[in-house]
């Protein structure tokens, strides 16, 4: 089985030495995913509920180079600077994942890339 590298355009560029995304048959595993502006490569956003907006929708612009979509993730982990805020990120998260939301991990880190609140990674089908 091969494995393709999936770089969309409409998502933020990888900072470092790895791939916004890997699908691999009927799998798309995305990279984590920060509030990254994809236009200008920086973080506008200030508040969590933007962060998480703008983190899960560079999360739908890879699933959906691969093929996928937020509506076919099985499984996805939130990597937060202050669990604090959970509810307010839980909140913003709820939005995207309405029915038959995915298997869910939150955690709290010491820190994240750029200084950012959050990160979302996924695990999607294609269909």
């Amino acid at each position: 089985m091969s494995k393709e590298i999936l770089a969309p355009t409409n998502a933020p560029k990888a900072i470092g030495p790895y791939s916004a995304g890997i699908k691999v048959g009927n799998m798309v595993f995305t990279a984590g995913q920060i509030p990254l502006n994809p236009e200008t490569m920086k973080v506008e956003a200030d508040t969590i509920e933007a962060q998480t907006h703008q983190a899960l929708q560079n999360l739908k612009a890879v699933l959906e180079e691969g093929g996928s979509s937020l509506g076919n993730v099985i499984k996805t982990t939130v990597f937060m600077a202050d669990l604090g805020q959970y509810a307010a990120m839980n909140a913003i998260y709820a939005e995207y994942f309405t029915d038959n939301p995915p298997a869910r991990s939150a955690v709290q880190v010491a820190a994240l890339p750029l200084g950012v609140m959050v990160e979302i990674e996924a695990i999607g089908l294609v269909e």
